[in-house]
């Protein structure tokens, strides 16, 4: 017989049988302190000085964290400082080490207490104050972290690391504050216009009803000065119009307050163009409408064609010496009931009359 060729192995196939084996293990497995043979490899770890003892681990944490395996260089590291070494500049290297795994795996409060260590023993350790400036950053601490990169500069002026920690510090610090200064003058430019509106509501006798839910509203449009008007005092209100008959409405909303109601009236409903849906039997067509405006005292304004909503704004004010009247803007909308003349719109003025007067 021929010999057989020895199976092929995959190199994963390799790796893993030498990582079974106690001398080339990574991590222990949770049974290890049953096996004899980790257990005395694990003996010998902390054979020595305690000087060797953190220098093994140091190595072991090196070792891990160059192949990106953060949290194992992190217990490395760990294992390093608490065996209490005497040289300083071991120890040194230690809490830098472990406050880079620590920025890595992003515990940037462990990082900076690291680091403060490091510096107590220290005063001239650059990587703490670099690793420190790199967990301020994150945490968006920049004058702290401007401080951080100032004092190391001062003593190892040619850090490139350091200086180019601090160009992007203060570049993302000016960033936040163009934001913040945005944020502020958008605020103000709110506040500003929304003192407008309330004077401008109350020229106008508008009167703002509260939400009673207290909560925003759905509404995604409000009113607002034109800013094509160079004055600044021409008011765009959102305008609902209501077809009662037909338990339906449309929103104009961007109605300016000079535009007449008859300019929306042939937008919406023009004599040439098929009926809306709704209106089965064509009776919405421009020329053959009413609309009515409903005051806060419940009285019932017929508006003209040419009437603009300034127009009406005017005729919905009280009259000298009677309670205070004028139209109710609820969720930043004005209501309007739009009706076809004849029948419907006699019986709605009677209802409506009827209901008020039983209220």
């Amino acid at each position: 017989m021929f010999p057989q060729p020895p199976p092929s192995v995959s190199p994963e196939e390799v790796m893993a049988a030498l990582e079974s084996s106690p001398l080339f293990m990574k991590s222990l497995p949770e049974d290890a302190m049953d096996d004899p043979t980790i257990s005395a490899l694990q003996s010998l770890v902390f054979d020595g000085t305690p000087d060797e003892i953190a220098q093994n681990f140091k190595e072991q944490g090196n070792d891990a964290f160059k192949e990106k395996r953060h949290r194992d260089a992190l217990g490395f590291y760990t294992q390093g400082i608490e065996a209490k070494p005497t040289d300083t500049l071991l120890l040194e290297a230690l809490l830098c080490n472990r406050a880079a795994c620590n920025l890595e795996l992003k515990n940037y409060g462990k990082v900076l207490k690291d680091c403060s260590t490091a510096l107590v023993g220290n005063p001239k350790c650059s990587k703490a104050y670099y690793r420190s400036g790199l967990a301020l950053l994150a945490l968006e601490r920049f004058e702290e972290a401007l401080d951080c990169c100032d004092r190391c500069l001062l003593y190892d002026q040619q850090n490139k690391s350091v200086q180019g920690l601090r160009d992007k510090t203060l570049e993302l610090k000016k960033v936040r504050e163009t934001k913040e200064q945005e944020k502020r003058d958008r605020i103000l430019r709110q506040e500003k216009e929304k003192k407008q509106l309330q004077v401008a509501f109350q020229e106008r006798s508008l009167i703002t009803i509260p939400n009673p839910k207290d909560s925003t509203s759905d509404n995604p449009y409000i009113p607002h000065f034109d800013p094509e008007d160079p004055t600044g005092k021409t008011l765009i209100m959102p305008v609902f119009f209501l077809y009662p008959q037909h338990a339906i409405s449309d929103i104009i909303s961007h109605f300016v307050e000079d535009t007449p109601f008859s300019a929306h009236l042939a937008a919406m409903f023009p004599p040439e163009a098929p009926p809306p849906d709704w209106d089965k039997n064509g009776e919405y067509v421009n020329g053959r409408l009413s609309v009515y405006a409903i005051t806060r005292r419940k009285r019932l304004l017929k508006v003209g064609k040419n009437m603009t909503l300034r127009d009406v704004f005017k005729a919905s004010k009280e009259k000298q010496g009677d309670p205070a009247d004028g139209l109710e803007v609820k969720d930043g909308c004005l209501t309007f009931v739009v009706l076809p003349r004849g029948e419907v719109e006699k019986k709605w003025i009677e209802d409506f009359k009827k209901t008020r007067d039983q209220s």
